[in-house]
């Protein structure tokens, strides 16, 4: 400015002024006068100011108003010469700065003028210009004219014009802004407050501002800008979009009322330019101003707005697009505010229908084109893609990269380098008609649009994302770690600002997300379907993985799976049938189709025609065979795009993981992998259907698919836990879908899914924990699928992953970690619960391979593995069973040590279990020998095993304390170890019971073996559970199975295996069981019963070992019974038995309770020594206490006597009494068995004799009795009695007397209140004497005698008959018993008091009556014998007690067994020989002679009734009686003449005993008189009778000797009487003698000469009474 300011300057300034007037007012002096004097008077105001003023140029500008009005003036002459001169002062004045304000002002309006009328143009702007640089007068509206001015003459006709215009209008923005900045320079330091300024104050009363900042409205300082840029250039701007709005392509412009204006290519253009920076710059001021801009800059999209118009705006958007911030910027202001357009999204979606527009493009011509103003090429750009179209078909593969979409061909052009907007239209400034737009251009720009969208807003946002993460990582690190408060708190403070910093920004991205999805994937989907170009495919599949990934990021599940399924789709191949795909989008989707901008836009779906090289063909994976289906190279591309978005956003996947794998899983199926071991795929054929065909470019790709598939699930070893879950949980539904489809139908089923869990458990074995439940969980579910392929791989992969889990190397190792190692076995466990055979045997197989790698580690997961085996059933086949046996045989043969002891009973009860298994006997009898391997580890290492349960008890113990809970283990309140060996018992005791007999044989020789031989381990107390749970347990089932057994017959056993016919039905096999159990018990019982006694309950147990005896002695079976009794009197051994192995050699005394320890076993650590308790010691000790307790022993010992006594009772009253009915099958015990019962009485009597009352007599007579009466069976009679010839007794027959002869002599030694049973014992013998001559009945059982039986070889198979036995030798054994007892106790009161005499004179009858008739002869004969002896004994007895009348009623019985015996009705058989006949006689002689020596001489003693039956017998026995049946020849013999004579001889005896002592005796001797006579009375009567029949004929010989006998009788009776004294003899006695004299005289005229002699004999003495002396006279008369 110095320049201006010299002194020269100022004048020379003057001079020129003055000159310019003058020529001013030279060239109006004609036309123009006001101007030629308005010039002159401006020559004078200019000397005046020169004159008058020192600083001339303030001045100058003060007046500039009037010194400027001449050149005004003259411009307004519009001459164009005087114009151009005005001008140029004009510009000098301005160049010189003399310019006012008003001054100024007035020339703007001025150059207006000019410029309305066209004139001067170009210095117009000149003027401007200089006006406006040299210095800063105008300000405000006159400025505002100013640019306007340049603006109008810039769309002038004239190019020159035009370009000038718009080079000033460039500068005078500028300059106004270099003045703001001077401005702002010179006022720095003031501070000044601004004043707030209302919305509706008046634009021109800026008052805050100064000049040049007014002016510099482009700058944000300053809020007052704002406003006039909101209300004057914006109002403008949206003014000039009408006519580009308004403007309808292909309508016809007569048809709207008022005419539309057309868009302009310049105005358009620059429109959008302005609109460009406007929201570029000076966005955050102009908020709604933009909103409404981009509103309208979307519609330019339209398709209705002509070709160059929609260029230019995509271009305009593109350049937005390049710029995230802004687009978050519009994000935050528009989409995320209520009530306001939706901006972002608009433009998103706006650039998608723009896309699709340009696809549906009519393909005949566009009839609008012809509307375009200049467009010269009308129809030209869309006919020749349809041509190169059809080429690209042709020729299979298309030479330009292009978009293809039904028809539509668009080229893809190389448009600007990623990431910058270089525009190509928007910057033609230069063109003022629209030029033609190359074809694809605008496809291009947009799909670049969308390109650069997706990476500006994903870089950005992810950029955010991670400052927010690290940020938020650092300070809550700092937070942590910081140790003072105050910073602490700070710190926190912090946080929580950024934390809401971050919820904030997060708010936004989410709504940038949100607001373009749905347009950006339906643009990028139909471009991907469009794309037959290698790199865009790559392009857009890359945008759609990364927007996939940053959606998965932010955590907007719906629109990621939308990228993700759009990804997915293009993998498969067109319209192929995937529901996830379908289903999860229908959802997001609603039925595919985005509403943008209320067009409805359907998503595109693949179209089938593509152009794309097909690489493969193959099987769809489908429950239908659907044919075939092919894969194209982008197909592939897309599978490796998936694959990578796998790869490497796997942690945001999430739910999406599903679509991912499910895609992923038919592209395997399609291309035809197979799953390996391991779980890695590879190339496989397809089993069924056509085979899969592969281009050779794709078998080289598929190892590389197959690789990265794998690294692919590798690579999920870095996600986190969140998402490894999503990634299962994907994989197993999806697993799901595949077993779904594998239902009903062998298929060959997708594995994908199943292998791909496997490889995922692999890879993360280092965190096993967190996925084991939910992998094993679904793969023990495919497990149990039908189809055989999917389960096999289901099992295939879960043992895989157990047995990897057990080996990995695991931190802190399993060993310390057994919560996990517990984990990773119980799927093992699980497996159990799956049916299927094969499924099993992989378990099995994989329980087999752990215990040979992993046994002696396995530790606390023992338990779960012996579960596995023990979990085989019955049911589930040979195979299976002896596989799991293999295991278990392998863990008894080796890990028994390795395993803690509290899996030991475990092993007991799996053992069992195989036991139990009736698939093959074999395993059960194996399992069984197994059960004994086991027991004897136990007996070895008990001390050890002892020890460590003891403990384990202990802190279970102090654990269930803890907790409130009871501890609860089977037999609990044993100890531990016991409680181990209790169940080995139970299992055995299980066993024994099994339904085969095999079984039942060996578990029970086990069982007893193993209490036998390590009973002695088991505290005392725990025998107490042995018995009752165990053995007892065990007799009770036993008894039930065979008392219900089927007595059907078994055929034999299948093939060539006999059964014996002692087993052939099941009840004889359960009776072998019943026998070795009930035996065995009674073993331990037997030897234990030292151990077993001072239990409390013994006498309890005691009873129901009893019951059990007593019920298998009753039960219907021999050999059952049998043994019953056998086991009866094994436990009845009187002494408790000392096995030899434990007699000390000196026996210690008494008084030492020295437990016997073996060795030195008894272990430091033990609670118990082992002792043998069985020693003597012990024993011996145990009585050696103060107070001794034998007595309560002996007591208790007593107890248990009757107990045992009562049960022989039941049994022997029940198995002996008989039967109600009869059949084929009645049950009649045995002679063995009857024999086995007998025999125990005398035992079991030695300690309970002293008790042992009449009752109990009475009942054990009724057993004896029945038993003896027990028919046998014909065709075991053989075996019983050698012959039936022989007289022997049976063996029961022995045992019977024998327990008789026990019970006697107990009683001759006993006390005296003992000896009351004698009678009871006579009476026992006495019944059993009678069976002699009449056998015992067996009930209604009809028998046969035993010689009579049907026996012999031929009719062995003859049903059996019963056979009463040969009783006659029994009948006399018992006859002789009873004499011996009778010798010895005939003076016993109670002999005397109860008749026995009498009784047994009244048993003896029976044999005497018969004689003959008896059935053995020498019963009667032994009878007699008897009596007599018993006679010799007994009567002197009688004749003692003759006063008391205790034996009245003896004497009329023994008279008529007299009378019966000697004149028996029973007739000798004929065959009896003379010397047996005479043999005979003697013996009815000896009877006769005990009358004469025993009865007749004490006849005082004996009642008188009595000696006159024996009298009269006497009497008839000495008169021959004749026996018809004898022949001639024999009558010497046969009449027992001896015996006749015996029995008169007696009689007289008795007739004439010359002292009478006393008058019993004269008694019997009258008797026996009168008897005499009468009796010789009677034979004469008869003699002379038969005489006088018989005529010449002799009579009989013995009657002649009978009639002689008594003649000679007679004689001697006379003879007799005479010489006793006269008072002896009785008048009648004569009188009967004299009475005889008649009859004898009748004799005389008998013939026989003997009878004639004799009779001459007894008629001598007669002559002594012809004369009676008269003293008798007188007396007689007297």
């Amino acid at each position: 400015m110095s320049g201006t300011n010299s002194p020269e300057a100022v004048k020379k300034l003057l001079e020129n002024m003055q000159s310019d007037l003058r020529a001013l007012s030279l060239e109006c002096k004609k036309k123009f006068p006001p101007v030629k004097e308005a010039a002159e008077s401006g020559i004078i105001k200019v000397k005046t100011i020169a004159a008058r003023n020192t600083e001339i140029l303030a001045a100058l500008k003060e007046n500039s108003s009037e010194v400027v009005q001449p050149f005004l003036m003259g411009c307004g002459t519009k001459e164009p010469k005087i114009t151009q001169l005005c001008l140029a002062a004009i510009q000098r004045l301005m160049s010189h700065e003399v310019v006012s304000e008003t001054a100024a002002g007035n020339i703007i309006n001025m150059l207006w003028q000019l410029m309305e009328n066209s004139l001067e143009e170009l210095k117009l702007l000149q003027t401007v210009l200089v006006l406006l640089t040299t210095n800063t007068v105008v300000h405000d509206e006159a400025l505002s004219k100013a640019i306007v001015l340049c603006f109008r003459l810039h769309f002038t006709k004239d190019n020159i014009t035009n370009n000038t215009a718009a080079a000033t209008v460039r500068q005078v923005v500028t300059v106004v802004f270099e003045r703001m900045v001077a401005e702002d320079e010179r006022h720095r330091d003031v501070v000044e407050q601004p004043v707030l300024v209302q919305g509706n104050s008046n634009r021109r009363s800026v008052s805050t501002l100064k000049p040049c900042a007014k002016d510099a409205y482009m700058l944000f300082q300053h809020q007052e800008f704002s406003f006039l840029l909101k209300e004057r250039v914006c109002p403008l701007v949206i003014k000039l979009f009408s006519p580009n709005i308004k403007f309808r392509q292909g309508s016809s412009t007569s048809s709207s009322p008022a005419p539309v204006e057309k868009p302009y290519f310049p105005i358009c253009m620059r429109l959008l330019r302005v609109v460009s920076v406007l929201i570029k710059q000076f966005y955050s001021l102009l908020v709604t101003e933009c909103e409404i801009f981009l509103s309208l800059l979307v519609k330019f999209l339209d398709g209705d707005k002509p070709q160059w118009l929609r260029a230019v705006a995509v271009e305009s958007i593109h350049r937005l697009c390049v710029q995230p911030q802004l687009l978050r910027s519009f994000c935050q202001s528009y989409d995320m505010k209520q009530h306001s357009t939706k901006v972002f999204r608009d433009i998103v979606n706006a650039l998608g229908s723009f896309i699709q527009s340009l696809f549906l493009v009519p393909p005949t011509g566009n009839p609008a084109t012809t509307n375009q103003a200049g467009n010269n090429n009308s129809g030209g750009p869309v006919s020749a893609p349809a041509n190169s179209g059809m080429l690209g078909i042709g020729g299979g593969v298309t030479l330009l990269p292009a978009f293809e979409y039904r028809g539509t061909w668009i080229p893809i052009l190389t448009v600007t380098v990623q990431g910058s907007a270089k525009a190509t239209y928007l910057e033609m400034l230069d063109k003022v008609e629209p030029p033609t737009i190359p074809e694809g251009y605008a496809m291009s720009v947009a799909f670049h649009c969308l390109l650069d969208l997706v990476r500006g807003i994903t870089s950005m946002i992810e950029g955010e994302l991670g400052e927010v993460e690290t940020e938020c990582q650092t300070t809550t690190t700092e937070a942590v770690s910081s140790p003072a408060q105050s910073s602490e708190q700070q710190e926190l403070q912090s946080t929580s600002d950024q934390m809401d910093k971050a919820i904030v920004s997060r708010a936004v991205w989410e709504e940038m997300v949100n607001a373009c999805w749905c347009g950006l994937l339906a643009a990028l989907s139909l471009l991907l379907d469009a794309s037959t170009d290698e790199a865009a495919t790559e392009n857009i599949l890359k945008a759609e993985l990364t927007m996939a990934a940053l959606c998965g990021r932010l955590g907007l599940v719906t629109s990621r799976d939308a990228f993700i399924t759009a990804i997915c789709k293009g993998s498969l191949p067109p319209h192929y049938a995937l529901t996830v795909l379908n289903t999860t989008t229908a959802a997001t989707l609603s039925n595919k189709s985005y509403s943008i901008q209320g067009q409805s836009v359907m998503m595109i779906s693949p179209s089938s025609e593509s152009h794309q090289q097909v690489v493969a063909v193959g099987q769809p994976l489908a429950v239908q065979p659907q044919g075939t289906v092919m894969l194209t190279s982008k197909n592939i591309q897309c599978m490796r795009t998936l694959l990578n978005l796998a790869h490497c956003h796997g942690a945001v996947l999430g739910t999406s993981w599903q679509l991912v794998l499910a895609t992923l899983q038919h592209l395997v199926w399609i291309l035809g992998l197979k799953p390996s071991s391991g779980g890695a795929l590879k190339p496989g054929r397809a089993v069924e259907g056509p085979s899969t065909v592969l281009t050779t470019a794709v078998m080289t790709d598929l190892p590389v698919i197959s690789n990265i598939l794998s690294r692919l699930f590798e690579s999920s070893q870095y996600l986190d836990d969140v998402s490894l879950h999503h990634l299962i949980n994907a994989l197993c539904s999806l697993s799901l879908e595949a077993m779904d489809m594998a239902y009903g139908n062998n298929k060959e089923p997708s594995l994908f899914a199943v292998a791909k869990l496997l490889e995922t458990g692999l890879v993360n074995m280092h965190r096993i924990e967190i996925l084991w439940r939910p992998l094993t969980g679904h793969l023990l579910e495919v497990c149990q699928h039908p189809n055989s392929r999917m389960r096999e791989w289901g099992a295939e992969a879960l043992t895989s992953l157990i047995k990897a889990g057990l080996t990995f190397n695991h931190d802190p190792p399993l060993s310390q970690n057994q919560r996990l190692q517990l984990l990773l076995l119980n799927p093992l466990k699980e497996m159990s619960s799956v049916n299927h055979p094969d499924i099993r045997l992989k378990q099995l197989e994989c329980v087999l391979q752990i215990l040979q790698s992993q046994g002696d580690s396995l530790g606390p997961g023992w338990p779960l593995v012996l579960g596995v085996m023990g979990a085989i059933r019955n049911d589930q086949g040979e195979s299976l069973i002896r596989t799991a046996f293999q295991c278990l045989q392998l863990v008894v043969t080796d890990f028994l040590p390795t395993m803690p002891c509290t899996c030991l009973q475990i092993v007991v009860d799996v053992a069992g279990s195989f036991g139990l298994h009736n698939q093959e006997l074999n395993i059960s009898l194996t399992s069984i020998g197994l059960l004994w391997n086991i027991s004897d580890y136990f007996f070895q290492r008990g001390e050890t095993i002892e020890k460590e349960l003891n403990n384990e008890e202990a802190a279970q113990q102090k654990q269930a304390e803890e907790k409130g809970v009871v501890l609860n283990r089977p037999f609990h309140p044993a100890p531990p170890f016991d409680c181990l060996w209790l169940c080995l018992y139970a299992k055995l005791g299980e066993l024994c019971v099994d339904p085969r007999p095999a079984v039942r044989k060996s578990a029970g020789q086990t069982l007893f073996s193993t209490i036998g031989a390590h009973g002695t381990l088991l505290q005392p107390s725990t025998w107490h559970t042995v018995i009752w749970k165990v053995l007892f347990h065990l007799l009770d089932r036993v008894r039930e199975s065979s008392t219900t057994a089927d007595k059907e017959k078994i055929e034999s056993g299948g093939g060539n295996i006999l059964i014996h016919h002692s087993r052939d039905t099941a009840e004889k096999q359960w009776a072998e069981t019943w026998v070795l159990t009930l035996a065995g018990v009674a073993r331990i019982f037997n030897t234990r019963r030292y151990l077993l006694q001072p239990l409390g309950d013994f006498s309890r147990a005691w009873d129901v070992l009893l019951d059990h005896i007593q019920s298998a002695a009753l039960s219907k079976n021999n050999e059952v019974s049998l043994a019953a009794l056998k086991s009866f009197q094994e436990i009845l051994q009187i002494v408790t038995p000392v096995r030899d192995s434990d007699k000390p050699e000196t026996p210690p005394a008494v008084n030492v309770p020295v437990p016997v320890l073996l060795g030195s076993i008894s272990g430091p650590g033990l609670n118990r020594p082992f002792v043998r308790t069985d020693s003597i010691g012990e024993r011996l000790g145990r009585y050696s206490s103060s107070e001794p307790p034998v007595v309560t022993d002996e007591l208790e010992d007593l107890n248990l006597w009757w107990a045992a006594w009562n049960t022989w009772y039941r049994v022997g009253s029940e198995s002996t009494k008989p039967p109600i009915t009869f059949d084929k099958l009645t049950f009649i015990p045995s002679q063995p068995f009857l024999t086995a019962l007998i025999q125990i009485f005398p035992a079991l009597y030695q300690h309970i004799k002293t008790g042992f009352n009449m009752d109990d007599l009475q009942k054990l007579g009724v057993i004896l009795h029945s038993a003896v009466s027990v028919p046998i069976s014909s065709d075991a009679s053989p075996f019983i009695l050698p012959s039936y010839t022989e007289a022997v007794l049976t063996s029961l027959q022995e045992a019977v007397l024998t327990a008789l002869d026990v019970l006697q002599k107990a009683i001759c030694i006993g006390p005296e209140n003992m000896q009351i049973m004698y009678p009871a014992i006579f009476d026992q013998l006495l019944a059993f004497v009678e069976f002699s001559c009449k056998p015992p009945q067996y009930g209604q059982l009809e028998t046969k005698h035993i010689a009579n039986a049907k026996y012999n070889q031929i009719q062995l198979f003859a049903p059996a008959e019963w056979v009463a036995l040969n009783y006659v030798p029994f009948a006399e054994r018992s006859l002789e018993v009873v004499v011996d007892l009778y010798q010895k106790t005939a003076c016993h009161k109670a002999v005397v008091n109860e008749k026995v005499l009498q009784n047994i004179i009244k048993t003896l009858r029976v044999p005497l009556s018969l004689k003959y008739s008896c059935p053995s002869e020498s019963t009667w004969k032994l009878a007699v014998s008897s009596l007599l002896k018993v006679l010799s004994i007994g009567l002197p007895v009688a004749r003692q007690h003759a006063s008391s009348g205790k034996f009245d009623s003896m004497w009329p019985e023994l008279a008529n067994t007299f009378e019966d015996f000697l004149f028996t009705k029973s007739i000798p058989p004929d065959n009896l020989s003379i010397q047996e006949f005479q043999r005979n006689e003697s013996i009815d002689v000896e009877v006769v002679q005990l009358i004469s020596t025993e009865i007749l001489p004490y006849a005082n003693f004996i009642p008188k009734e009595f000696v006159g039956q024996i009298m009269t017998m006497l009497n008839k026995g000495s008169i021959h009686s004749q026996s018809s049946s004898f022949t001639e020849a024999e009558i010497d013999i046969r009449l027992r003449e001896e015996f006749s004579k015996m029995c008169f001889e007696t009689l007289l005896q008795f007739s004439f005993s010359n002292k009478v002592t006393t008058p019993q005796e004269g008694y019997i001797s009258r008797m026996a008189l009168s008897v005499l006579l009468k009796r010789s009375q009677d034979v004469l009567h008869r003699y002379i009778e038969d005489e006088r029949l018989s005529g010449k004929c002799p009579l009989p010989r013995q009657q002649v000797t009978e009639i002689i006998f008594v003649l000679k009788a007679v004689s001697t009776l006379i003879d007799s009487l005479k010489k006793t004294q006269p008072e002896n003899v009785d008048g009648n006695i004569w009188a009967q003698v004299i009475a005889l004299y008649p009859t004898l005289v009748e004799c005389i005229t008998c013939s026989s000469s003997e009878v004639c002699s004799a009779l001459k004999e007894a008629l001598v003495p007669f002559k002594d009474f012809m004369q009676p002396p008269a003293s008798k006279v007188q007396n007689g008369e007297s």
